[in-house]
């Protein structure tokens, strides 16, 4: 399996493991029990978009949501929205869930909320609906630097 989540974290030289599903998941719950983790250690990753087209990548645990309320605020947007599929995949260069906050087609603010430094080993989408990834919390702030705030509903 290749795909740009992989090819950047090989290029960077990162320890992960992937984990295989047998089915495609839909939902957190399901990639979750595909891959024998809790819901907690997934990383959910939720492109947000402002009415000026500014776009910005959102993290949060597998069973939280994001409160666009909350990201526009650190921003400084009138509004803010998940983005359409369409403008996922053209911004993302991944469709919708299986986007990851690395490997992505063109660098974007990232914003993760404090929660996803609760646990040691994490997990992310592989870029492709059919695994995930596990890598060190620790690593994965390393290579996307992003910043902090309190951004669940």
């Amino acid at each position: 399996m290749q795909t740009s989540v992989i090819h950047f974290l090989d290029n960077e030289g990162v320890d992960y493991r992937l984990l295989p599903h047998s089915k495609p998941a839909k939902t957190i719950e399901e990639a979750a029990k595909e891959r024998g983790v809790a819901p907690e250690q997934m990383v959910k990753s939720i492109l947000l978009r402002d009415m000026s087209g500014f776009h910005v990548l959102a993290c949060v645990p597998g069973p939280a949501q994001v409160d666009p309320t909350k990201v526009r605020a650190m921003f400084g947007c009138r509004r803010m929205t998940c983005a359409d599929a369409a403008d996922v995949e053209k911004i993302t260069g991944l469709v919708i869930g299986t986007v990851a906050p690395v490997g992505l087609k063109q660098p974007l603010p990232l914003i993760f909320d404090h929660s996803i430094k609760a646990h040691e080993r994490i997990n992310i989408s592989s870029g492709d609906r059919m695994a995930g990834i596990e890598l060190e919390t620790d690593d994965l702030l390393l290579l996307c630097d992003p910043m902090f705030a309190d951004i669940c509903r």
